[in-house]
């Protein structure tokens, strides 16, 4: 197998029980980082640190990301005005949180026949909120309902992604640290800790299966 030492440097073709030996004297483990290559490519490194750091990466990532939600206010054709303007506020919030919003008009009845209705109500809610979102989707009749989909401008979205981010910051947790090497799924570094005190004519395998390659 090929080794690579823990600070990138190439240490040649090895064996297997030399190559457990060179990480044993290091007090480090041996991993497999490339299987299908020929020969196949381990790297001597701290099993443990590295599953810490990739968990810390993993987590780093998910506080950058935004999830923008779609969420839904519903009215009638005959919505009374303290009622819309409730409806209203709770679209402007959706937007401000740089979600988008789904605004449904539903019709009952002979309702359907009055289109018109609806559509008057749509318009409006796009001048009222014309401050912070935009139409999407215009509005459309999906059986008896007529809907609008509205997203954030992207001020207000960039706005909203700043805020968030501030808040997982302000509100994370540090990663654990690993218990220690463990294996992990097919197509992984897999990797079990080498045994320093082990005599260099009965290595430890490398990994639960076998690498590739035989003493190469």
């Amino acid at each position: 197998m090929r080794v690579v030492g823990p600070q990138g440097e190439q240490l040649g073709v090895l064996t297997i029980e030399a190559a457990l030996a060179t990480a044993g004297d290091q007090g480090l483990d041996l991993v497999e980082v490339n299987p299908m290559a020929k020969p196949p490519v381990c790297k001597i490194m701290d099993y443990g640190k590295f599953k810490y750091e990739e968990k810390k990466r993993a987590s780093e990532a998910k506080k950058k990301q935004v999830v923008v939600k779609l969420k839904e206010v519903k009215l009638r054709p005959k919505t009374e005005e303290h009622d819309y303007e409730f409806k209203v506020r709770n679209v402007k919030h959706f937007l401000e949180e740089g979600n988008k919003a789904k605004v449904t008009i539903m019709f009952r009845g002979r309702e359907i026949t009055h289109r018109e209705l609806g559509q008057a109500i749509l318009d409006d809610i796009v001048q009222d909120v014309k401050e912070l979102g935009v139409v999407e989707q215009s509005a459309r009749m999906e059986g008896r309902q007529m809907y609008m989909i509205l997203a954030p401008h992207p001020r207000v979205a960039q706005r909203a992604r700043e805020l968030a981010r501030q808040h997982a910051m302000a509100h994370g947790h540090p990663a654990k640290r690993a218990e220690g090497p463990k294996p992990v799924a097919a197509g992984q570094p897999t990797a079990a800790p080498a045994k320093p005190q082990a005599p260099a004519t009965a290595p430890a395998p490398v990994a639960a299966s076998p690498v590739p390659g035989g003493n190469q």
